[in-house]
């Protein structure tokens, strides 16, 4: 087997690994990580062949971008203070434990490589933590913190894990010039990330066509990333700062094809570029394991040391500052998620896996010094940092979904429901309000205004069939049976016209790229 056919294999097990992962009730990114590691036990498979300078460009771009999309800006902003204490402050506190630790109990580590060792395990994965926590039914104000400390950790992690490197390697360490490197590198990354996104919201308009505009969509994360990493800023907060731009201002309401294609097409990306980066994980663990070679035990009980810091300190740190964001909370009135129960901060603890990022700092720390000497336990860093990785993802990610279903921390379904009830009482009350514009404008017969009122109506009736009881109680239940009954008949009938069209494209003269538009429109009509 060559690199290219277990690329595919890799592929196809990122597709498999989703309804598996469904079944089993586990995630998908650890199962692909085991499946990583099995490969690695087969000698037929080779070892893999893949640059660490290159991990995070190709992987994190595309990840950071499907994320940013799934969330926003207001909420960020709404969840800034615990989000911040996860993804800034808590980065800073495990990276400063595990500095401690590892140069004390690993014979001859410096310690400015023991910083870079901290700062490279001290970020959860922001993949990892919203794979597991979206398939697990988590409260969704669970869900908004880890997005947000997933989405925002790397950048801290990243400039830290850099300024401990440059320390390592010159033998010098400025902590005013390292401070000024931080901000820099956030103002040059939040510059380059709104210019890209302003930039790629005028060309959307220019484009037009929804094909293209999604070709530019996956363009735009990788020209960020590069872009200011050229410019010594930030790639991560680059690209952040790019699609939240974008999501909040890039797309038009009306354009429902552009909307609906472009959610399908980061979905496979997404679901793909994941699959990859985590199998990746678990065919590193094979090389990986070779340096160990002798020394087993020893190098075993350095990874259970750091393993244990980084735990106990993500558990010290939550339980505190919890409770100061629920006193902070009760006293401002904010629109602020945070735990409530000491069951969600358990559940928060325990969804701090590490992963794609960790491997990438671990791999790309540099073989040599500026003097040509090897770098300090270069060897012992890169095996504790995969015993972390390894601890936190598989043990953590195996066993999160027994603890939830252990501790009964489920979503708030009922209060999800009465806002998509809201929501769609509101879509029918602008397509009233609308309707009553078009009225005042033009002579609508007396039919087609009871018609068009009727189609105001059931928009929000679609959307949530329990608003009717709201607003028509005695007739709700006949007129909704009517409404499904209209709804599947039409189906059926477009249904029929799909078939037909298909039947052309093979009819003799038929020309495809005729039929397949034809055949589009159908679908985005049976969409609406």
């Amino acid at each position: 087997m060559d690199q290219l056919a277990l690329l595919f294999v890799l592929l196809l097990g990122a597709v498999l690994s989703v309804p598996l992962g469904d079944r089993l009730g586990l995630p998908a990114p650890v199962l692909m990580t085991l499946l990583g590691i099995v490969l690695a036990l087969i000698r037929a498979v080779p070892n893999v062949d893949v640059p660490p300078d290159l991990i995070l460009p190709l992987v994190l771009p595309p990840l950071l971008y499907a994320a940013v999309h799934r969330t926003s800006w207001r909420q960020f902003a709404a969840n800034r203070r615990p989000i911040f204490l996860l993804a800034v402050a808590l980065v800073f506190v495990t990276t400063a434990a595990v500095a401690l630790i590892a140069n004390a109990v690993v014979p001859g580590l410096p310690l400015a490589a023991a910083v870079a060792l901290g700062a490279l395990v001290a970020p959860p994965d922001p993949v990892a933590a919203t794979a597991v926590a979206g398939q697990l039914g988590l409260p969704r104000r669970l869900v908004s913190i880890l997005e947000g400390e997933g989405l925002f950790n790397d950048v801290t992690a990243i400039v830290l894990y850099h300024v401990a490197i440059a320390a390592a390697v010159s033998g010098s360490f400025s902590l005013p010039h390292a401070a000024l490197q931080l901000v820099l590198s956030a103002v040059v990354a939040v510059a380059v990330g709104v210019a890209l996104g302003w930039t790629a919201n005028r060309l959307m308009g220019y484009l037009g066509d929804a094909t293209l505009q999604i070709g530019l969509t996956l363009l735009v994360p990788y020209a960020s990333y590069v872009l200011a990493e050229e410019l010594r800023g930030s790639g991560v907060l680059a690209v952040l700062t790019t699609a939240m731009f974008l999501a909040e201002r890039a797309f038009d309401a009306d354009d429902v094809l552009t909307r609906l294609t472009g959610r399908a097409f980061w979905d496979v990306v997404d679901t793909l570029v994941t699959g990859v980066a985590f199998g990746l994980i678990g065919l590193e663990v094979h090389n990986v394991v070779r340096t160990a070679e002798g020394h087993w035990g020893q190098m075993l009980g350095w990874s259970a040391a750091v393993v244990g810091v980084v735990i106990v300190v993500r558990l010290l740190w939550l339980l505190p500052m919890t409770w100061v964001t629920q006193r902070l909370h009760a006293r401002r009135d904010v629109a602020e998620e945070i735990p409530v129960s000491w069951r969600e901060t358990v559940i928060m603890w325990w969804s701090g896996m590490r992963g794609v990022a960790s491997v990438a700092l671990a791999l790309a720390i540099p073989l040599t010094m500026d003097d040509d000497s090897p770098f300090p336990k270069r060897d012992e860093i890169v095996f504790i940092a995969f015993g972390v990785i390894m601890a936190t993802l598989v043990l953590q990610g195996l066993s999160l979904p027994w603890l939830v279903k252990k501790l009964g921390v489920q979503a708030d379904t009922e209060l999800e429901q009465e806002y998509e009830k809201d929501l769609a009482l509101r879509a029918a009350k602008a397509a009233k309000r609308r309707l009553k514009e078009i009225e005042e404008v033009e002579e609508l017969p007396e039919d087609v205004q009871e018609q068009m009122l009727r189609r105001a109506y059931d928009i929000g009736l679609r959307i949530n069939p329990e608003l009717g009881a709201e607003e028509r109680r005695a007739s709700q239940a006949k007129r909704f049976a009517r409404i499904k009954r209209v709804r599947r008949i039409q189906n059926e009938m477009l249904s029929a016209a799909r078939h037909e069209v298909l039947a052309a494209r093979s009819e003799p003269g038929a020309d495809p790229e005729v039929v397949d538009r034809v055949l589009r429109q159908l679908d985005v009509r049976s969409l609406r």
